[in-house]
């Protein structure tokens, strides 16, 4: 029968998933990221409970959903004296509300210090699932 409509097939697999590809950065707005960076740890869920009353050590970033995680070291390097150290380990994590409105930490990645290519440097924060008005927190180890 043409012209009806056939109802989906069941089986299939899902469509793939969409690349993230670079974004134009000549002529896509930057966004601004949130970074509260804590030696020794991440905050934890409650340090985010009460909104104005966020941490201290918060550093302000313009960026885009494409910038890695390698370059997010690089910029928390340049802020954070402890995160030069040869020897420091960074430590990501998203912080956003939950459904009932309470602030979640959720670690999504590590770089090193110093070294590309090793852990997970070349993940963009698109790819780890960053949403706008999304925070981030770096622990430094």
């Amino acid at each position: 029968m043409a012209g009806v409509a056939q109802p989906p097939k069941r089986g299939l697999p899902p469509p793939p998933r969409p690349r993230f590809g670079p974004v134009d950065r000549e002529k896509t707005c930057p966004l601004l990221l949130r970074v509260f960076t804590k030696a020794g740890s991440h905050h934890v869920n409650d340090d985010f409970a009460v909104r104005g009353k966020e941490p201290k050590d918060e550093v302000q970033i313009y960026t885009w959903k494409d910038a890695s995680l390698r370059e997010l070291t690089d910029l928390v390097k340049e802020v954070a004296p402890a995160a030069r150290r040869r020897n420091a380990k960074l430590s990501f994590a998203f912080v956003y509300p939950d459904k009932r409105g309470r602030f979640v930490v959720r670690e999504v990645g590590q770089t090193f210090s110093f070294g590309n290519g090793r852990l997970d440097d070349g993940k963009t924060l698109a790819e780890l699932g960053f949403e706008i008005g999304d925070y981030l927190d770096v622990a430094i180890m």
